[in-house]
């Protein structure tokens, strides 16, 4: 193998994708530490300034996705697919890539089709229970593709697919004997149950709805809950909201997820692949209401492969204002049914996907 590898990986647009991008990488440095690294993102998306922050050099393509609804702007879309492949075959010609890996999001569909193009071998990390159109026609071509669900065999070439799990953030997903550290930081008390909610870094409306409607409820049964709002809803909720009870911490942004995690006895989330990894190793009751405004409907697929091993229950999006609350608190005084949801979600972890993807990515490395 190349003793000084260079990889470009492309995607981004969600921490859902740009974690296990991240963590990808630093798997990569860890096993070849002279190893060339340059990501690819869309303009204007969290990638352009989440990458920089990790310590990895990234280059722009002015890139979007299909916006639903709206006839009117997905009409330059056909011209920035154009020009797009363009750039990323430049930046091909300029870096020398040994191999492309893409991780989703719009970035990733130009990137790994100028790989083709440019005959450089490349991977997909599928995240997803449920291939997007892009990763299944770019499939076809992948030297690799590594997923974290059982039967992709029906998106993708089955001599190609390897199971591996997504890639997690390491730090948060370890809250062994940190329960009391989770609940002081918390300013919480350690004896009394505690619901985390968490809606992911932007938010999820539809569980700060919820949870808004119900805090009488949570708080006549002296319930705590640890409310992580996004960024797009914490301004309204706080001005409307302000200290409402010393039983709720409500926050923006939790920056010790792993404090919270452990801090909690039910957890609350959304169904994104990469939350649903993290979810696994931590191995608590879970929660999970699918996201309904995602390509293909994918959350609600993912949190079935873990419904359907009685992993997880699984709130409709539709239907969790009136219900979710309820069911969270019903799952909390049923400890038998929190030990069956802890033991099977634990059955689904698979340990240390971000190095068995770069050995992957690294095999492909002339």
């Amino acid at each position: 193998m190349n003793n000084f590898p260079k990889i470009i990986i492309s995607g981004g647009g969600t921490g859902g994708h740009i974690f296990p991008a991240v963590a990808i990488a630093n798997a990569l440095k860890s096993i070849s530490p002279n190893c060339e690294i340059l990501f690819v993102g869309a303009v204007g998306r969290m990638e352009m300034e989440k990458v920089p922050a990790a310590g990895y050099k990234i280059v722009g393509l002015n890139i979007s996705g299909i916006q639903r609804g709206s006839i009117l702007k997905n009409l330059g879309l056909p011209f920035k697919v154009i020009v797009s492949v363009r750039k990323a075959m430049k930046l091909i010609s300029d870096f020398k890539p040994d191999a492309v890996v893409g991780v989703g999001g719009f970035a990733s569909g130009p990137l790994l089709y100028a790989a083709s193009l440019k005959k450089v071998p490349y991977l997909i990390q599928e995240q997803n229970s449920y291939a997007g159109v892009t990763n299944k026609l770019l499939g076809k071509g992948a030297a690799k593709i590594c997923v974290a669900f059982d039967g992709m065999e029906q998106f993708f070439p089955a001599d190609r697919i390897l199971k591996t799990g997504n890639p997690v953030r390491t730090n948060i997903v370890d809250i062994k004997d940190k329960h009391f550290a989770g609940a002081e930081l918390l300013k919480l008390d350690p004896l009394k149950k505690i619901i985390l909610v968490t809606g992911g870094s932007l938010g999820a409306r539809t569980l700060n709805k919820s949870i808004e409607k119900h805090l009488p409820e949570i708080i006549a049964q002296d319930v705590q809950v640890v409310w992580q709002t996004g960024k797009f809803y914490y301004k309204e909720i706080i001005e409307r909201l302000g200290t409402y009870h010393p039983n709720v911490v409500i926050l923006e942004f939790l920056n010790k997820m792993d404090l919270a995690y452990a801090a909690a006895d039910v957890i609350i989330s959304r169904a994104g692949a990469g939350t649903i990894a993290e979810l696994c190793l931590i191995k608590k009751p879970v929660i999970l209401v699918p996201s309904p405004n995602v390509a293909e409907d994918h959350q609600t697929k993912n949190a079935m492969a873990l419904v359907k091993n009685d992993a997880a229950i699984l709130i409709n999006d539709r239907s969790a204002e009136d219900t979710l609350v309820f069911e969270a608190l019903k799952l909390l005084q049923n400890k038998e049914r929190c030990k069956t949801l802890s033991e099977n979600i634990g059955k689904m972890a698979l340990q240390d996907a971000d190095i068995i993807i770069a050995q992957e990515v690294l095999k492909l490395v002339k």
